[in-house]
């Protein structure tokens, strides 16, 4: 919707004569307009940089592996740059998002199995701590976080190891996501300090 000439919109949507705003709402208006504009123009010029920068990480490992005769994967990530004199480092991370297909339900039949099996003189503490790990959330997903600790765990019965393939099994990347962070330290034996690109952290 287009605000006509000589009109300033408010919060529910109404047209508002604009000297009946006071001084104070067109200053503020005014301000956050500014403001908002300049943060766009700096989202844009970040968003250029990122994309711009991981280009030239992965160019340049392109031609590390041209330079021996080796052929890059397809899965580009945790890639390491320091400069000459050490002072600084270009850090290339892929991040995975992982999920679970309907195998983990399977595995979940068989969890319960074994703790139906184990718990039966035991406190019910015991079956709510490994349950814990197969709760939804919100959106009705199950967190990898929770669920991959029982992957550690050494329990020599066959049920429970048939649960552990089939979580295993069920695990997919869902998507993943390029990060590229900046260190810089004054000297080879000093500690790393990230370049803050996020605004909240500065």
């Amino acid at each position: 919707m287009s605000v006509p000439q000589g009109y300033m919109q408010n919060s529910r949507g109404h047209l508002i004569p604009i000297e009946q705003v006071s001084d104070y709402d067109k200053l503020k208006d005014a301000l956050v307009r500014d403001l908002f504009d300049d943060a766009e123009s700096l989202h844009k010029v970040l968003k250029e940089f990122k994309v711009t920068a991981l280009g030239d990480v992965v160019a340049f490992m392109e031609l590390a592996f041209e330079k021996y005769g080796a052929k890059m994967g397809g899965k580009k990530g945790n890639i390491q740059l320091v400069s000459h004199d050490g002072r600084f480092r270009v850090q290339l991370a892929v991040a995975e998002f992982l999920t679970f297909d309907e195998r983990l339900q399977a595995a979940k039949a068989l969890v319960d199995e074994c703790l139906t099996e184990w718990t039966e003189d035991a406190r019910p503490e015991i079956r709510s701590l490994v349950n814990q790990a197969f709760e939804v959330d919100k959106a009705g997903n199950v967190s990898p976080a929770k669920v991959l600790p029982l992957l550690k765990l050494e329990i020599d019965d066959e049920r429970w190891c048939q649960a552990m393939a089939a979580i295993r099994d069920s695990l997919t990347v869902q998507h993943s996501k390029k990060y590229i962070r900046f260190h810089r330290r004054s000297g080879p034996e000093d500690k790393w300090e990230s370049i803050l690109l996020d605004i909240a952290a500065v």
